[in-house]
């Protein structure tokens, strides 16, 4: 019977030293990499709150000058800018009305009713999508989408007239604010598409199968399970690809005739335009004040994009609450 060769003083402390390096090794890249996140983290807030500084600096002059004064508009500011807000707010509507039922629906059928392999190709084509440039589907909206949905438009306005967001003239090209809608329902449906599915294919497996057990349909199982798990997944796409909506700026100029207007008709060519549209066209012909009347535009884009995303974080935190309370109250049962 052998026994193992006991180490000696000198080699005991050397395993020691080298633990002590290893130990000081770890709590260094510890250190380091605590830094880089809490630098990272801190770098996000800074430069948020220097954009947003100096939007309010450039939007002063422009708050501050003499009814009369300012270049655009009538010379006041918030008759000004109201018909922009307006518009932003109902393009930005329509095409979150039009997007999410379609991206629930494609998030359904890649996470519960495709084969795998379709499944993976689709996912693959919806992210793709989601790298197109806004001018390639300004340049769609243009020359495709618009001339293609006229005769739509027409028949529309002949037959529903009489419904106020259909009635008349119908534009003769097609650059409407519906046509704008869809335009940037195409553009957000990515994002609320490939959140949506990785929030459904999270559902736990076990209780997708408990409810069919129970003699559930697929569409019932989805229905109580998959929709309740997800729903403040869904709201946060949403919410994502609301902001997304706001801020678009090309695709939107490039589609919508727009005006200084505020009118709820959808088919005519007499449209309200968007904050980030009507920058994009006039900034560079600005000078002087022009220019702080604008950037005092973009910082209302501002408020209204971050009251936007307060407002999803709100909601969501309210699901996860009711979630939690009814977890807590099966629990108890």
């Amino acid at each position: 019977m052998t026994t193992a060769p006991t180490r000696g003083p000198e080699a005991q402390e050397q395993s020691a030293v080298d633990a002590g390096l290893a130990y000081h090794r770890n709590e260094v890249g510890d250190k380091v990499f605590k830094g880089l996140s809490v630098g990272s983290g801190v770098m996000i807030f800074v430069i948020l709150a220097l954009v947003a500084l100096f939007l309010i600096l450039q939007a002063i002059p422009a708050f501050r000058a003499e009814p009369g004064t300012l270049p655009y508009g009538n010379g006041e500011f918030w008759p000004y800018v109201l018909p922009f807000i307006f518009g932003t707010l109902w393009s930005s509507f329509l095409a979150l009305l039009l997007a999410v039922p379609v991206s629930i629906g494609i998030a359904l059928f890649i996470s519960h009713y495709a084969p795998r392999k379709l499944a993976s190709g689709l996912g693959y084509v919806i992210d793709l999508l989601a790298a197109v440039p806004s001018v390639v589907f300004g340049l769609w909206g243009i020359n495709t989408l618009a001339p293609a949905i006229q005769p739509l438009y027409s028949w529309l306005v002949d037959n529903l007239g009489w419904i106020p967001i259909f009635a008349g003239p119908v534009s003769g090209t097609g650059r409407t604010m519906m046509t704008a809608a869809i335009v940037l329902a195409v553009m957000i449906l990515p994002i609320i598409t490939s959140l949506s599915r990785e929030v459904f294919l999270q559902t736990p497996p076990l209780q997708e199968q408990a409810s069919l057990a129970l003699g559930a349909t697929r569409w019932e199982m989805i229905r109580q399970v998959v929709f309740p798990f997800g729903r403040s997944g869904i709201v946060s796409a949403s919410m994502l690809g609301l902001g997304r909506a706001l801020g678009e700026t090309m695709a939107v100029a490039m589609v919508l005739s727009g005006a200084g207007v505020i009118t709820f008709k959808l088919l005519t060519s007499e449209n309200p335009n968007t904050i980030a549209a009507n920058i994009a066209l006039a900034f560079p012909e600005a000078y002087n004040i022009g220019v702080n009347q604008l950037i005092a535009t973009g910082l209302i884009l501002f408020a209204i994009t971050l009251a936007v995303n307060m407002l999803a974080r709100y909601i969501v935190g309210l699901q996860n609450a009711k979630a939690e309370g009814e977890k807590g109250k099966k629990k108890r049962a």
